[in-house]
């Protein structure tokens, strides 16, 4: 979210009412806003126009989180008791590296929606070109289901229902779970 403020005139008459229109035509309405970039140039409306400024606040982007993380901040925002908290706190903080920190400080400040998991599919290791090297299974539209031993493609990431859909949730491959920070 930017610093940058954005300021509406609100009515003092009915306080539902917003102004939209111009100086010189001015016009009410509960639809139609228009937005000013100065406080200033708001007041002067506002004052001319028996308003009142107010701040357009714009909703914060909403953090995403992996299923476990989600219920855990549901867990610590529903506590009824300082040990259902504090377990929840233990969770949600111990042993996570600074940036996950704030990210989850962030999911909890500002709402959340949950991702869900992924995986990244290895293919047997008898398939691989060189022992150091493992072979990952990634998804081309044009060219359907590949290998590669670039592991940060995003195309090598499933979902648990693209594993089904695929055949990739059983033997001979192995599955990796991708965590929060992606590896």
């Amino acid at each position: 979210m930017s610093e940058r403020k954005l300021y509406l005139v609100r009515s003092r008459i009915d306080n539902e009412s917003y102004f939209s229109g111009n100086r010189m035509i001015p016009n009410w309405s509960d639809h139609l806003t228009t937005l000013f970039g100065s406080y200033e140039v708001a007041k002067e409306i506002a004052e001319d126009n028996n308003g009142q400024p107010v701040t357009f606040v714009e909703e914060p982007k909403k953090e995403a989180v992996s299923e476990s993380v989600g219920g855990a901040i549901d867990s610590l925002i529903n506590a009824d008791t300082y040990v259902q908290a504090a377990a929840a706190l233990n969770y949600l903080f111990a042993s996570r590296k600074k940036k996950d920190f704030k990210r989850i400080m962030k999911a909890i400040r500002n709402g959340y929606t949950v991702k869900k998991n992924q995986y990244r599919v290895l293919a047997p290791k008898s398939w691989w070109y060189d022992d150091d090297a493992p072979l990952y299974l990634f998804f081309d539209f044009n060219d359907g289901m590949r290998f590669t031993v670039k592991k940060d493609n995003p195309s090598t990431l499933f979902t648990k229902e693209q594993l089904s859909a695929f055949g990739l949730d059983g033997a001979p491959f192995t599955k990796e779970e991708v965590t929060d920070d992606g590896e």
